[in-house]
């Protein structure tokens, strides 16, 4: 069976076909329209409906998206490309495309991509994390999404920072209108707006990785205190979730330092006499999401645990 997952991101539009063992069957990208919701319901059904026709066959379609589906209204919520927010998505894209369509958070893909054929391959707790200009995550447990009742299992860059110290308190301004959340710390602006602060110095997130690297005080401080936090929240997750394995995506998933330094930290903080968890980078890169989408809808691969 032909699995189409599709990327429906701000800036680009992607679909991949893949087999039942993972295979990539086709691979296309596209620039999402503008503020258009109509625009970009088309795009995703001409994607289908191209892909289709290239590999004659039908398939099943997952969609990735940022923000998440409402329980309580059916509209989806959340999501950076704006006009998506308060549409029946699901629905209209069903009524275009003629069949089921399964939507899930992009993090939640994410996680899913690695758990089933990427990093946390083979693990049964498998805790995803997008570190980048946002922070997310998703949970995958057995090989199947943790979605939660509110449809809101991993929203963890939305927790405040976990044991903050007298200067982290009250925390910067989220968008989420309240203060000190993980995201204001971790994401790639938030590394930079902390270096600011202190320093009084403006500098790019890879410009403080690299400065770090070649010696500058300033930058490795900003390094040290970003792991430190880095370690502090990740420790929480552990200590609610236990995972096998966490993976990281994203931008700042590509500073390399971080899979040693990290869980050299974060024992002070797990409630266990070990930490086994393993820190490990994303296999599937930028792929991750769309195939995350594809997987959505079950296969072999999906039930290795029965």
């Amino acid at each position: 069976m032909v699995r189409f997952g599709i990327d429906l991101g701000g800036t680009k539009t992607e679909i991949i076909a893949l087999d039942d063992t993972g295979g990539e069957l086709l691979r296309r990208r596209v620039l999402t329209p503008g503020d258009d919701y109509h625009a970009m319901l088309d795009t995703v059904a001409a994607l289908v409906t191209d892909a289709e026709r290239e590999l004659h066959a039908r398939g099943t379609v997952g969609i990735g998206t940022p923000g998440s589906m409402s329980r309580a209204t059916g509209l989806l919520r959340g999501s950076n490309s704006v006009c998506l927010n308060g549409r029946p998505i699901k629905g209209d894209l069903e009524a275009l495309l003629r069949r089921e369509v399964r939507i899930s958070n992009d993090a939640n893909c994410f996680a899913l991509s690695e758990a089933i054929d990427g990093a946390g391959r083979g693990q049964e707790v498998v805790f995803g994390v997008i570190l980048g200009t946002g922070v997310g995550a998703g949970i995958v447990v057995r090989s199947h999404v943790l979605t939660g009742i509110n449809a809101i299992a991993g929203e963890w860059g939305h927790n405040p920072l976990p044991w903050p110290t007298d200067e982290e308190r009250p925390g910067p301004s989220c968008f989420c209108g309240l203060r000190g959340c993980i995201e204001t710390f971790l994401s790639g602006p938030g590394m930079e707006h902390d270096h600011w602060a202190v320093t009084a110095q403006r500098a790019s997130s890879h410009a403080i990785v690299t400065g770090a690297a070649s010696g500058d005080a300033g930058c490795e401080a900003t390094m040290q205190r970003y792991e430190q936090r880095l370690a502090r929240a990740l420790a929480h997750v552990i200590n609610i979730v236990d995972p096998d394995v966490i993976v990281l995506g994203g931008g700042m998933s590509n500073i390399d330092r971080l899979y040693a330094k990290v869980p050299e930290r974060w024992g002070r903080w797990v409630f266990s006499d070990r930490v086994d968890t393993r820190l490990v980078r994303h296999v599937h890169g930028d792929s991750s999401g769309v195939r995350g989408a594809a997987w959505l809808w079950p296969s072999e691969k999906n039930h290795m645990f029965g």
